[in-house]
């Protein structure tokens, strides 16, 4: 975990480079920022918590091979950097392959062809040399992935006849706009698929329900419906944004850190204490500021470049990434606070039993 939280690190500064702000002179980091992003830090957590779960844990040579991938970004080695990524997407693809095969369950097979959405891009940029081909592919392994937790998550919540239905054609015909040609109308496949998806998740998820709770409940509540919200915006941006100067970066940073980091930050007090094996939840109220601030930099950054305002979008975007940065720094925080009063509480009991 403390390697992959590295490359997102290294990811954000890529990311401030491309911004104009130099925080740390490190070229490979701009120059591979979306290969770091998603897959040295996305696919490569996805991978994690899955591979966790496995009673083989030779399973988690997948996400290692992630992290020797984040070392050959930064070294410039960015040819056998995709070698890796591409041998880790078919290890989690194989995972949720066997996790389909035990339990049967539609959700899963919605996770596994997310993941060969992530094999599919990592393919093309091999064969190209060409990141933006294979963002599209990407973005469906997000999506579906994400999708098919939710899913799992909600799989006892009753629903109305028929509306897990609608929502797996929605997946199926986004795939589909992933096939066709991005400006022949896949774009629009995609994004009136992507609204529709975030309609029905505000409408029907889980979230609805945890964020009438005090505590973390809340917080995991209102993150999941803020990221719906996001996912909207994104196939709004899809559909509308076109001709845009900025529609890539709109696009983009609308579904990776629009919707992605909200699902991310909805999940971490849940999903953190998986991998490390922990009862306790990791969440404290100072994240509630810090969550605020990460989604206001972010409407300000798209805001500023939607209107081309140039140096606002910079700023809200340097800003953002701080956030971003600090948003971790401060779960970690919590979780070694937990463990520390944990050991104390322990030492407290030995010294009264004897």
């Amino acid at each position: 975990m403390p390697l992959i939280l590295i490359g997102l690190l290294i990811g954000t500064v890529g990311g401030w480079i491309r911004l104009g702000y130099i925080a740390l002179p490190i070229a490979s980091a701009a120059m591979s920022h979306g290969l770091l992003m998603v897959g040295g830090f996305m696919g490569t957590l996805i991978c994690l918590e899955r591979c966790m779960v496995m009673k083989n844990k030779a399973w988690l040579i997948a996400p290692i091979l992630g992290l020797v991938a984040t070392g050959l970004f930064i070294a410039g080695q960015e040819e056998l950097g995709m070698y890796c990524l591409a041998v880790e997407s078919v290890g989690l693809f194989l995972v949720m392959y066997i996790q389909y095969m035990k339990h049967k369950l539609p959700e899963q097979v919605v996770m596994c062809v997310g993941s060969i959405c992530w094999l599919i891009g990592n393919i093309l940029v091999i064969k190209t040399g060409f990141v933006p081909v294979a963002t599209t592919w990407w973005i469906g392994f997000g999506l579906l992935t994400i999708v098919g937790e939710r899913l799992e998550f909600g799989k006892f919540l009753p629903s109305p006849l028929g509306s897990k239905a609608l929502l797996h054609t929605l997946l199926t015909v986004f795939f589909v706009g992933l096939v066709v040609p991005f400006h022949e109308g896949g774009n629009w496949i995609m994004g009136i698929c992507a609204v529709t998806m975030g309609l029905w998740l505000l409408r029907f998820d889980m979230a609805r329900i945890a964020v009438r709770k005090g505590g973390y409940h809340r917080y995991i509540g209102l993150g999941l419906i803020i990221g719906y919200v996001w996912l909207v915006i994104f196939g709004l941006v899809l559909c509308l944004m076109e001709s845009h100067p900025y529609f890539y970066d709109l696009f983009l940073h609308t579904f990776f850190l629009g919707f992605v980091f909200s699902m991310i930050w909805a999940h971490a007090p849940i999903i953190i204490p998986t991998v490390f094996k922990r009862s306790q939840t990791v969440f404290h109220s100072i994240l509630w500021p810090l969550w605020s601030v990460f989604q206001i930099t972010l409407i300000g950054r798209m805001l500023s470049g939607l209107l081309m305002i140039t140096e606002g979008r910079s700023w809200f975007g340097i800003v953002n990434g701080w956030v971003l940065l600090s948003m971790f720094s401060a779960m970690v925080g919590i979780m070694v606070y937990q463990v520390v009063m944990e050991r104390k509480q322990e030492i407290v009991l030995q010294k009264v039993k004897g």
